[in-house]
């Protein structure tokens, strides 16, 4: 019996130093998401945005292309879209992008970021973003009709009031990789050491790579009891 405790003490604390450092409380995958990517990609990244935000342009131009192709798209991770409006321009774009279809999200967000300047800096912003969401498929009545819907701002305003208290979301981007939460804007190859650090895959791999761990234990146990 003695033996078996101390079996059970030392793994508890292997797992406790091998496991990642995951923030205190971290998002989870909801309903109504906006997802980019295979619903089964182990790797999971949320990206807390606002479309007024440069950097956060500077990373859906710049980083995400590369990202996409090589970790997106080959079914390897997965990008949670999370709205984090920092002004009334950013939010109106978000409502319309969250009234386009699920499928056509991702390509509107692109072209919102890619034209970040002619819209959002526009002397009338809702018809410049009225421009835009025409060119990617959307009536002027479906527009009128989802940017007088109060019910669509309030939740992005909940969701981003959660985002603060709960995981102390303060500036844009920021992101949380499989549940690390990382700040700032960052260059691909800055990303992927983040993503590659804390890949699901990871734990597997240090697990692989210690076929002995649990005989050593019990060895290790067996000493330790026999001197007891």
């Amino acid at each position: 019996m003695r033996k078996i405790c101390l079996i059970a003490a030392a793994l508890a604390w292997a797992a406790f130093f091998a496991a990642p450092a995951l923030a205190a409380d971290a998002p989870k995958l909801l309903p109504d998401d906006r997802v980019l990517g295979k619903p089964d990609a182990p790797n999971v990244i949320f990206e807390y945005f606002s479309l007024t935000c440069p950097h956060c342009a500077a990373f859906d131009q710049q980083t995400l292309p590369q990202l996409k192709k090589d970790w997106i798209d080959t079914g390897r991770a997965k990008l949670v879209y999370r709205d984090f409006p920092l002004d009334q321009e950013a939010l109106q774009a978000a409502v319309v992008s969250r009234c386009m279809p699920p499928e056509r999200y991702p390509a509107f967000i692109d072209l919102l970021f890619a034209n970040q300047l002619d819209w959002a800096a526009a002397p009338d912003y809702k018809a410049a973003l009225a421009r835009y969401a025409k060119l990617a498929g959307m009536s002027q009545q479906t527009f009128d009709a989802c940017t007088s819907d109060k019910s669509k701002s309030d939740a992005i305003l909940a969701s981003q009031y959660d985002a603060k208290n709960r995981f102390d979301i303060e500036s844009t981007p920021s992101f949380f990789i499989n549940g690390k939460k990382v700040v700032g804007e960052m260059s691909y190859t800055d990303f992927v050491k983040n993503l590659a650090s804390n890949s699901a895959a990871s734990g597997a791999a240090n697990a692989s790579a210690e076929p002995g761990l649990f005989d050593r234990l019990w060895q290790w146990s067996g000493s330790f009891a026999s001197h007891g």
